[in-house]
């Protein structure tokens, strides 16, 4: 579960707040911080297995993109600040983002080509509360890898089963797939990724 501190804070206040080199994540939601529970070994091999076959891809085709350990966005006119499990930025649109280079923080779409939210149990989160927000910022495309099937039921069906939607912005709204199983995956930041469904749920197994 994510622990909310309920006192409201500004963006300001809550990069000043943060700690450096904390073993503890945190994130600004609407004025209040959130302290997100720590990822259970699944998760954080998902999110080894995507970083590693996006890295791969992005240096294939010598795209100026990076992933950094640690960063923000912040939605514009908000009092928020979101750090995702992969955050794919631009390195050619940094010098025009105001307060990259002092807080590590990105705001604009031109900055943000894909971001990727893998479940653990504040689902909601993921479903509600970040598709629209980067929605709102107009980030192209955004993934949330639901390996365990725990969305509501509204988002992935019933029976719930492992899924990945695919959020992509097309005039200005999100439209989104789903892929189970062996169905592979179409991006549109990586159209020649090759990779199925089952390919990153099974990230998550020991080996």
């Amino acid at each position: 579960m994510t622990q909310a501190l309920t006192k409201q804070v500004t963006f300001d206040e809550f990069i000043a707040r943060y700690p450096e080199n904390s073993q503890r994540r945190y994130e600004l939601h609407d004025g209040v911080i959130v302290e997100m529970a720590p990822p259970t070994g699944e998760h954080e091999q998902i999110v080894g297995f995507l970083v590693g076959e996006i890295v791969t891809e992005y240096k294939r085709l010598k795209l100026p993109y990076f992933i950094p350990k640690t960063a923000f966005i912040k939605p514009n006119q908000s009092e928020a600040a979101y750090s995702p499990d992969v955050l794919l930025l631009n390195n050619s649109n940094l010098e025009n983002e105001p307060v990259w280079k002092k807080e590590s923080t990105v705001s604009q779409a031109a900055s943000i080509p894909l971001v990727i939210e893998v479940v653990s149990t504040n689902w909601r989160d993921d479903y509600f509360t970040k598709a629209g927000k980067y929605e709102e910022v107009g980030i192209p495309e955004y993934w949330i890898v639901d390996y365990l099937g725990l969305g509501g039921r509204r988002f992935i069906g019933n029976p719930k089963k492992p899924t990945i939607s695919i959020y992509q912005l097309i005039e200005g709204e999100y439209q989104v797939r789903q892929f189970r199983g062996n169905d592979r995956i179409h991006s549109l930041a990586f159209p020649e990724l090759n990779l199925t469904a089952e390919q990153i749920f099974r990230a998550g197994e020991v080996a």
